[in-house]
Parts: structure tokens; C-alpha cells; sequence
């Protein structure tokens, strides 16, 4: 009976999941259908899953466009967001360590000033960074967009909650044969940092990769935009184009789509380790 009643549960469980992810995954599926519809076929007020005929007439129209570069804009975010995530980490780990694993005055009252800076809205910072880029003439060059929010407090607060959870007697084996604090650091601290490090690294791509107000701020000329504020441009001047629109969404996508697929294995490991939860 017990055994009866453990299936059941497991059952409903699991039809719940199901349904759960269908309603998250049910957008995307419509937005992939839909970019391989003819226009008249995106248009329709009748939704209709399965698109007759399927073609890729959108696609060949968007990346063939000269008046809209999306795949210099594609370059473009790829690049700023790659470099801004390794950036990112460069800074963070560091910062994060000397946080979590080291003595000094004032550490208390550093970590609260940098935790605190988390809650101040981005959008008040547009004006002072865009002073700071300009004085450095990085206006309309990936810089501008690479640079500006490396320092990430959220980056510093991730990694420090990750290597509080690592036992000191490594450290302490690392001093007894001779590595200083640096080789510490680089050679035991992070290779076991690896699943933070690359949860950290995913979240900086996805935060960068999906700026939208920021490009828009200091990219001036209509090449040197990242995706997602050139295909803000795109769909203002083809917003009844669903095809279209659907297409560059999609081609937007896909990148972070298999990034986390790569990752997913270190990005479960890296959060339940950090303590963070969503």
C-alpha cells in the first residue's frame, strides 16, 4: 500500500514538472516555429504550432540585410560578452578570496560596502560611467561595454560564499610544502573553484549578452551595436514582421541556449555549493 502511495506521489510529481516546464518551454517553441513561418503564415491571427510550409526565408532576409548588420551585431555581443565575463572573473576571484580567507582590519566593514552596492539601481550609474568612458574615448568601441561593470560586487559576493565552504586544512597542507598565499590561490583555491568560477562566468555572459540600455548609451554608430539593442532597432522598423522579429530573437538565443547546456552540470554544482538558491 505504502508502495502504492509512494508511486502516486512520484507521479503527480512528476506530472507537475511536466507541466511546469511546458509552460516555460512553450514560448521559446512558439518563437522557433514561428521564425520558420512565411510571413503571411506569422502574421495570422490563428496560432498554429505546426508552420505549412516551412522555410527559412526569414533568416536568409535578416542576415542578408544591409541595413541591419546583425551578424557584426552578433560578433560584437559575443565579443563583449566574452570578455566581459572573464573580465569579471578576474577581478572577482581575488577580491573574493582575500574576503573569505583572510584576516585583515575592516574586512567585516568591506564585504558589507561592497554587498550594499548591489542595491543601488544601475540606471543611476548610466550618467557617471558614461563621463568616465568618454574621458577614456572609448564612446561607440566594445570597451565601452567590456570594461564599465567588471567590477562586479555580485561576483565578489558569489565566490566568497563558495570558498567559505572549502576546509582550511588544504590551505594549511599547500603552506607545509611551500606555496606561498599567490600559489595557493592559483594552484589548489581555483581548480576546486572551477564550478563557481564557471557559474559566475555564465551569468556575467548572460547579463552582458542580454544589455540593452547600456549599448544603446555609448554605441553611436549602427555597426559597432551589440544584438539585443540593434535588434531593438530591427524590430521598431519591422514590428509587424513576426517572422522577422522571431528570427533575430532566435538567433539571439540559441547561443545562450547551448552555453547552458555546456555548463549546466558546474552551474548546479556552483549555486547549491555558494548557498545561493533561487
Amino acid at each position: 500500500m505504502r508502495k502504492d502511495l509512494r508511486g502516486l506521489r512520484r507521479s503527480l510529481l512528476h506530472l507537475v514538472l511536466a507541466s511546469v516546464a511546458a509552460l516555460y518551454v512553450s514560448p521559446l517553441v512558439y518563437m522557433a516555429v514561428t521564425s520558420v513561418k512565411t510571413r503571411e503564415g506569422a502574421g495570422s491571427t490563428t496560432p498554429q504550432w505546426i508552420p505549412d510550409p516551412v522555410t527559412l526565408g526569414a533568416y536568409r532576409e535578416i542576415l542578408g540585410s544591409t541595413d541591419f548588420p546583425v551578424v557584426s551585431w552578433f560578433l560584437n555581443s559575443l565579443a563583449a560578452a566574452t570578455g566581459h565575463a572573464a573580465l569579471v572573473l578576474v577581478t572577482a576571484a581575488p577580491a573574493a578570496y582575500a574576503l573569505a580567507r583572510l584576516n585583515f582590519r575592516g574586512r567585516g566593514a568591506v564585504f558589507t560596502v561592497i554587498v550594499a552596492t548591489l542595491f543601488v539601481p544601475p540606471v543611476v550609474l548610466l550618467v557617471p560611467n558614461f563621463l568616465i568612458v568618454n574621458e577614456l574615448a572609448w564612446v561607440d568601441s566594445l570597451p565601452a561595454v567590456i570594461v564599465p561593470a567588471a567590477a562586479s560586487a555580485f561576483g565578489v559576493f558569489f565566490l566568497r560564499q563558495f570558498f567559505t565552504t572549502l576546509p582550511g586544512e588544504l590551505e594549511e597542507a599547500a603552506e607545509l610544502d611551500g606555496c606561498n598565499r599567490w600559489q595557493t590561490f592559483t594552484r589548489v583555491v581555483l581548480p576546486l573553484a572551477k564550478p563557481a568560477l564557471v557559474t559566475l562566468f555564465v551569468l556575467s555572459f548572460l547579463t552582458n549578452w542580454n544589455d540593452f540600455l547600456w549599448p544603446l548609451f555609448v554605441l553611436l554608430s549602427p555597426e559597432s551595436l551589440t544584438l539585443p539593442a540593434g535588434l531593438g532597432n530591427f524590430q521598431s522598423a519591422n514590428n509587424i514582421r513576426y517572422d522577422l522579429v522571431m528570427a533575430g530573437a532566435m538567433i539571439a538565443s540559441v547561443p545562450v541556449l547551448l552555453l547552458y547546456l555546456v555548463a549546466q552540470r558546474w552551474i548546479i554544482e556552483g549555486i547549491s555549493r555558494s548557498g545561493l538558491k533561487g
